[in-house]
C-alpha cells in the first residue's frame, strides 16, 4: 500500500528482456538518488510511476535496484519500457507512517493522455483525459493518482471520448516529481481512489438490499 507521496525520482538505467517472445516481460534496472536504497531489501515493494513492483536485487554501490515486469503489466501501463526515462518512486507505506496523500494500491487502472500542461501564475495546470470507464470514479475535489502522485481533481468534463479532469500543481510537486517533464499528448498512469471503487461496487451490486447482518 502507498500514499501517492513521491519519495524520490529515479531513472531506468537498463532494460533486459526476460524471454524471446511477446509473452515475456522485462527486467528493469532503476537508478535512484544516493542512499535511497539504504532501507530497501529483497522482496520489498516500490511503486514505479504508480505501478507496484517487487525488488529482485539491490546494488547499493551503484544506487540501483531491479524489478521484473510482466508483459501484462507493460501492456497496461506507460513509462516503464524506455531507458533513460525518469520515473516517480515511492516505497511501500509502513504502519506508523503518515498518510500524507490518500490510500493508493499501486495497481494502475488505466492510461490517460495529457491534453494540456501550462503555467498559470506560480503554479501549473495539468489536464488529462481518462478512459471513459474511469469517469464515474472521478469527482470534484476527489483524489486521483497520476504517475504515482496523489493529486486533487479541480474540475471534470465528461464527453464521448472520456472524462477530462484538471489538476493544479504547485512548484514543489513539479520540482520533486517527474510530472514536470509532461507535455500535451503524453500518456500517464492513472489509479482511481480506492474508496470510490468500493462505493461503486456496493451500489452496482445492490449490497444494501442483500446484506443481512447476523446476530
Amino acid at each position: 500500500m502507498f500514499t501517492g507521496i513521491i519519495t524520490g525520482v529515479g531513472r531506468i538505467a537498463a532494460l533486459h528482456a526476460l524471454g524471446s517472445s511477446l509473452d515475456h516481460g522485462k527486467r528493469l534496472h532503476v537508478e535512484t538518488p544516493p542512499r535511497y536504497l539504504d532501507d530497501v531489501g529483497l522482496g520489498d515493494s516500490i511503486a514505479l510511476n504508480g505501478a507496484c513492483m517487487t525488488v529482485t536485487s539491490v546494488d547499493l554501490p551503484r544506487n540501483q535496484f531491479t524489478v521484473d515486469v510482466s508483459a501484462e503489466s507493460l501492456a497496461r501501463t506507460t513509462g516503464l519500457a524506455a531507458t533513460g526515462h525518469r520515473i516517480n518512486l515511492e516505497k511501500a507505506l509502513r504502519a506508523n507512517d503518515r498518510l500524507g496523500g490518500h490510500i493508493v494500491s499501486g495497481h494502475v487502472d488505466g492510461v490517460g493522455k495529457v491534453t494540456r500542461f501550462e503555467r498559470i501564475g506560480e503554479s501549473w495546470q495539468l489536464r488529462v483525459i481518462a478512459p471513459l470507464e474511469l469517469g464515474k470514479y472521478l469527482t470534484y475535489k476527489g483524489s486521483i493518482t497520476v504517475n504515482g502522485v496523489s493529486l486533487t481533481v479541480n474540475s471534470i468534463t465528461d464527453s464521448a471520448e472520456g472524462c477530462e479532469f484538471s489538476i493544479n500543481l504547485i512548484p514543489h510537486t513539479v520540482d520533486h516529481t517527474s510530472l514536470g517533464q509532461l507535455a500535451a499528448g503524453c500518456p500517464v498512469n492513472l489509479e482511481i481512489d480506492t474508496v470510490a471503487r468500493y462505493v461503486e461496487r456496493m451500489l452496482s451490486a445492490g449490497v444494501r438490499d442483500t446484506f443481512k447482518p447476523t446476530a
